[in-house]
């Protein structure tokens, strides 16, 4: 499952509110937020067998030159198969990323956004509902 959406105007202090299912074989799925799909603020994605650490939250940034360091989060709280609820809120100089068990996990604007107007989902899960305010 992928979508992707062109032309957001997600503005500091809007959040991004996602409803979800977790396919029973997942691997791993994405949600990317920035301007362009080689422009982004915020890549977003939960892995459930990563190679190093298992299962572990992947966050990162990406500009045309390539992808930045990685930020991994231990705290995992998806399950295969399970529904969940999760929101990106856009601070300006961070997203906050409220998890299903309702830890936030804060991920810099390396980019120095101003607003999104790129939004991607994709991945092993079945997008239920998704929106901006």
């Amino acid at each position: 499952m992928a979508l992707e959406i062109h032309n957001v105007e997600m503005k500091v202090g809007d959040t991004l509110k996602i409803k979800g299912k977790v396919s029973d074989e997942a691997d791993r799925f994405t949600v990317n937020l920035g301007s362009a799909a080689d422009h982004i603020g915020l890549h977003f994605q939960p892995r459930f067998h990563d190679s190093v650490d298992g299962a572990v939250i992947v966050c990162n940034s990406k500009c045309a030159s390539g992808w930045d360091s990685e930020q991994r989060e231990h705290d995992f709280p998806f399950s295969k198969g399970d529904k969940f609820k999760m929101s990106i809120t856009f601070k300006g100089d961070v997203f906050a990323i409220k998890l299903p068990n309702d830890a936030v996990i804060e991920f810099p604007n390396r980019l120095s956004l101003e607003t999104v107007t790129f939004v991607s989902v994709a991945g092993d899960f079945k997008l239920v509902s998704f929106g901006c305010r």
